[in-house]
C-alpha cells in the first residue's frame, strides 16, 4: 500500500547546523498545525557550497551568495519539495521569480563570537596572529583592528572549524553566536563582540522560510511561523544590500533594532583591508523605503568606483 503524503516537505542542507534549523521549523510547524513529526518530511540536499570545501577558496571563488541555497531552491521550484528552510544570510537577494521569502523565525543573536584556544579576545592576540575566516567581511573587521593578522581561509561546518583550532590551523576565528547557540556551543565563545564594532552580516541570525509564489496552501501552513518584527528587520537590510549589489564579494554589515514603533537600520561598507569603511543609519517605519535610503547613502560616500575597487 502506498505511503500517504506527508502534510509538508522540507528541504535543508546536510550540516549539523542545517539540519538543526529544519528540525526547528518541522517542530514549530507540528506545534501550530497539531501534527506528528512524522507528517512533515525533511529532504538533505548536496549544495555546490557543501562539494566545494578547499582551505584555499573563499565563498566568492564558488559563486558567492546562493551557493548553499541553489539545489534547494530548484527542488522547490520543481515541486519535489515544499519549503525551504535557509540561513537567511545565505540567501541570495535577486530571488528565482516564481520563489519568496515568506517567514522568519525570531531572530536569534546577531552577534559574532570570538573563540580561541588560547587569548580571551582578539586584543590579546600575539603581533602576527593566524586569523582563520573566508567572511571577508569578518577579515576586513579583523584587520581593521588589527592590521597584522595574517588571515587564514577557513571553510567548513561550525564542528569541522572549531576542531580546526583546536589542530592549530589557526589561532582564532570568529562565528555566528546563533549557529553556536543552535547546537548547544556557545561555551565554545572566548568573548561575544560588539556589534557596533564588528557588524553583522545582513540577515544573520535569523531562518528564513522559502515557499513558491502564490501557492495559498503552503503561505497559510507557514504564516504562524514567522515573526513579524524579525521579517520588516530582514526586509530592510536584504534591500540595503540589494541597492550595494552585495554579495559574499563584498565587505558589508548592517545592524537593525527597534525603538518604540521605529525601526533603526545601520549599514556599513569597507575595504578588504579594513582600513576604510563607511556608514550609514536611517530611522523610519518602511523597511524597503529605509534599506534603500541606507544603501543610497552608503553609496553617495563610497563613490562609484567602490565595488570595482573593494570587491574581492
Amino acid at each position: 500500500m502506498q505511503s500517504p503524503k506527508p502534510f509538508a516537505r522540507i528541504g535543508t542542507r546536510g550540516s549539523p547546523l542545517a539540519l538543526a534549523q529544519a528540525r526547528l521549523v518541522r517542530q514549530r510547524l507540528t506545534q501550530a498545525h497539531g501534527l506528528a513529526e512524522s507528517d512533515i518530511e525533511i529532504e538533505v540536499f548536496s549544495t555546490g557550497g557543501d562539494r566545494s570545501q578547499a582551505e584555499n577558496t573563499t565563498l566568492s571563488d564558488i559563486g558567492g551568495k546562493g551557493v548553499f541555497t541553489k539545489e534547494i531552491d530548484e527542488a522547490l521550484l520543481a515541486g519535489r519539495i515544499d519549503i525551504g528552510v535557509h540561513s537567511s544570510k545565505d540567501v541570495a537577494t535577486g530571488l528565482p521569480q516564481d520563489m519568496v521569502l515568506a517567514a522568519f523565525l525570531e531572530r536569534e543573536d546577531v552577534r559574532d563570537a570570538f573563540i580561541s584556544v588560547s587569548v580571551k579576545d582578539i586584543d590579546s592576540l600575539p603581533e602576527g596572529a593566524r586569523f582563520g575566516t573566508s567572511s571577508i567581511r569578518r577579515a576586513a573587521q579583523a584587520r581593521r583592528l588589527r592590521p597584522d593578522l595574517r588571515i587564514v581561509p577557513f571553510r567548513g561546518n561550525v564542528h569541522t572549524r572549531l576542531q580546526k583550532l583546536l589542530d592549530g590551523v589557526a589561532d582564532a576565528t570568529l562565528l555566528a553566536l546563533a549557529g553556536l547557540k543552535r547546537l548547544d556551543e556557545a561555551h565554545r565563545a572566548t568573548a561575544i563582540l560588539d556589534p557596533d564594532q564588528f557588524m553583522p552580516a545582513p540577515a544573520q541570525g535569523a531562518i528564513g522560510i522559502a515557499i513558491r509564489a502564490g501557492d495559498d496552501r503552503l503561505a497559510e501552513i507557514v504564516a504562524p511561523l514567522d515573526h513579524a518584527p524579525t521579517h520588516q528587520a530582514i526586509a530592510a537590510e536584504r534591500t540595503m544590500l540589494a541597492v550595494l549589489d552585495g554579495s559574499c564579494r563584498t565587505p558589508v554589515g548592517a545592524l537593525t533594532h527597534w525603538d518604540g514603533e521605529m525601526l533603526v537600520l545601520k549599514g556599513e561598507i569597507l575595504s578588504l583591508d579594513g582600513q576604510t569603511s563607511f556608514r550609514a543609519e536611517v530611522r523610519g517605519t518602511d523597511p524597503q523605503a529605509l534599506g534603500d535610503k541606507v544603501g543610497r547613502d552608503l553609496l553617495a560616500q563610497a563613490g562609484p568606483d567602490w565595488l570595482a575597487q573593494w570587491t574581492a
